[in-house]
């Protein structure tokens, strides 16, 4: 499919990456799957060759590059089924807060570490009683002084291990609902800080999942991201960015297990012909094909108005819904084409098909979405 999104520059870019996740990440990633955890030195070597943040500007580190480069260092990731390596998150996610809503000495102080490895970050929403609800979170910061007592619990939290500076999400005036929503930022080390357990989860296995629990945390008054009162403002502002990452990801999986079954489906033989010259097994590959084709062309158009500058809200919500779902009915039917063999680790199909499932879970369920949509058509 011809993708008018990239020039030559941005095709010789996506070849040097899939090099370097060929040389520094293939060899090494079921290892990490078993071990539950990315090696940190991973973050770094991404950071040295310029992997991490290529938008932020040069003052502060960046390469000032465009979002198309930040588009296929998500694909080739995904593609891959390299989940663990969630520098999206970081770099295309979280990074862009501080980026956004910091002042210049905030900005200074972590944007560099952010491009090169030396800061991981991660950002803490959710909590054991508030997942899609942001407004009933119960996690408090109590100025005083020039600091702020944060007590609560976190759960969910993607890099929650390995990450060095957390935003989270805290009510910093719990009478007034989300409008008493702050974000602050807490170092690694700080008191009053720690960490849970890495969480087992279905997939995903070596990206680190925690727990975070904040207990008469002290942190800096300096560390406030933003106004005071104005977070949940904030997270909206920036979930369709979250959102559209998380379709590209959906939309890369999807591609990669049609692209393994087709091969499957035309090397693997029974009663002496191949699977794929049965016209049922035929018909589904062309369905999976048409839904692949129609996901990348919405995809594609919303990374184009996300560039743009222009306000992508209401299709985005669509497109995670859609094309999150559409990449597990691909892995479905997949891992059925494949047989007993989908069912086998050995084969790539079987852990594609757990890691997809989570994408219309995350960043706001398929369900939410729908509310979403549904309210701006004015249902």
């Amino acid at each position: 499919m011809s993708r008018d999104i990239f020039q030559e520059e941005h095709i010789i870019f996506r070849d040097a990456f899939g090099k370097f996740l060929d040389k520094e990440i293939t060899p090494y990633f079921e290892q990490w799957e078993q071990d539950g955890i990315v090696p940190r030195n991973v973050w770094n070597k991404m950071g040295r060759n310029g992997f991490l943040c290529p938008w932020v500007e040069e003052e502060y580190g960046g390469a000032g590059a465009g979002y198309e480069y930040s588009v296929i260092i998500n694909e080739e990731i995904f593609y891959r089924g390299f989940t663990g390596i969630v520098t999206p998150l970081h770099s295309d996610i979280i990074v862009p807060y501080i980026h956004s809503f910091g002042n210049e000495e905030q900005k200074k102080k972590w944007l560099p570490g952010c491009v090169n490895g030396e800061i991981i970050t991660a950002i803490a929403m959710t909590e054991p009683g508030a997942g899609s609800d942001l407004a009933a979170l119960r996690t408090t910061a109590v100025k005083d002084g020039d600091e702020y007592i944060i007590n609560g619990q976190k759960t969910f939290i993607s890099i929650g291990i390995l990450s060095d500076l957390v935003i989270v999400a805290v009510k910093t005036d719990p009478g007034v609902g989300s409008k008493g929503i702050s974000l602050i930022c807490v170092e690694d080390g700080t008191p009053g800080f720690t960490r849970g357990r890495n969480l087992e989860k279905m997939g995903w296995h070596s990206q680190d999942t925690a727990e975070l629990i904040f207990e008469e945390c002290r942190v800096p008054a300096a560390n406030l991201l933003g106004e005071e009162g104005q977070g949940f403002y904030y997270m909206m502002q920036k979930l369709q960015g979250e959102r559209l990452v998380a379709a590209i990801m959906a939309q890369s999986m999807a591609e990669a297990m049609l692209d393994m079954t087709v091969q499957y489906c035309k090397e693997r033989e029974i009663f002496r012909k191949p699977l794929s010259s049965f016209q049922h097994n035929t018909f589904k590959i062309v369905e999976m094909a048409t839904e692949i084709e129609l996901g990348r062309t919405f995809v594609d158009s919303l990374i184009k108005d996300f560039i743009a500058g222009k306000d992508i809200v209401k299709k985005v919500s669509m497109a995670k819904a859609w094309v999150s779902e559409m990449a597990n009915r691909v892995a479905y039917h997949c891992v059925q084409l494949h047989g007993g063999y989908g069912y086998m680790e050995e084969y790539p199909i079987c852990r594609f098909a757990r890691d997809v499932r989570i994408i219309p879970i995350f960043a706001g369920t398929t369900e939410v979405m729908k509310v979403i949509v549904g309210r701006m058509m004015g249902l």
